[in-house]
């Protein structure tokens, strides 16, 4: 494959581009990242560290001469104005569910010349999240599971993270509202309804800060509920779950299935 094809000079606004061109072996295309990648690890040590996720440093991202910006969803508008403004081309995916994720793998990879590797990889993900679907049908209970992105106001979880706890054998507990791309969309109006709902499990990932199963214990009328009653309350970490890249479909949707499978194997006991 001819190695000059595509952008050679790329600024990724978000951490799936990144985890996704150094899986492809595209990384020396990359001349800036976002201060939040931690996948692959590397990639903290080989690059410069040009944005967050609502703010960039347009100056520094301007000095790396880049000739194409990637970044992710509506949230990152301003950014991409602002580089558009400066003449930086800009690529704002917006996927948003498990399928959206394997063609953003597709389609990056054909942006810089890698087609076949990127489908390779795809199918690659797909046979993985396969394999976690047929040892997730095995499981004697399926528990429901409430997903939080954000604890304050309540934020449930969005589109990915609702089918990735599908697979891994649960059953999202607010179904209607992940298919909001918007989280303010998905702000709960009345957290008791959590409660109505009643959650075997709870997972926390609250946008890249610590989850406090204790706050979560403590909120009023929750007590009642499965997850609380049995302390099933667990962190995902951030970086695994919360960006639609490789990562939630790996160790993600693995991290979500051994929660949930040893609830299962507790509810045999």
């Amino acid at each position: 494959m001819n190695k000059a094809t595509g952008p050679r000079r790329i600024v990724c606004l978000t951490e799936e581009p990144t985890e996704t061109l150094y899986a492809l072996g595209e990384q020396d295309r990359i001349v800036g990242i976002s201060g939040f990648t931690v996948r692959p690890p590397r990639a903290r040590r080989e690059k410069p560290k040009v944005s967050a996720f609502t703010s960039a440093k347009i100056g520094e991202i301007l000095k790396l001469e880049p000739d194409l910006a990637i970044g992710f969803s509506d949230i990152q508008a301003e950014i991409a104005a602002e580089l558009v403004r400066h003449g930086v081309e800009v690529w704002i995916s917006n996927h948003r569910s498990v399928e959206g994720i394997l063609d953003y793998v597709r389609r990056l990879g054909a942006l810089v010349g890698a087609a076949a590797r990127a489908e390779a990889y795809a199918d690659e993900l797909r046979q993985g999240l396969e394999e976690v679907q047929a040892r997730s049908a095995q499981l004697a209970h399926r528990p429901r599971v409430y997903f939080e992105e954000w604890d304050d106001p309540p934020i449930t979880g969005i589109r990915w993270v609702s089918e990735l706890v599908r697979i891994a054998g649960g059953d999202d507990v607010f179904p209607e509202l992940s298919v909001e791309s918007l989280a303010k969309r998905r702000i709960l109006a009345d957290a008791a309804e959590v409660v109505r709902r009643a959650p075997d499990i709870v997972l926390g990932s609250w946008c890249g800060k610590r989850f406090r199963p204790e706050k979560v214990a403590a909120r009023p009328g929750w007590e009642a509920m499965p997850a609380v009653r049995d302390g099933e309350l667990h962190e995902i970490k951030s970086p695994l779950i919360l960006q639609p890249g490789p990562a939630a479909l790996t160790d993600g949707v693995h991290a979500i299935a051994a929660i949930i499978h040893a609830w299962s194997r507790r509810r045999n006991a």
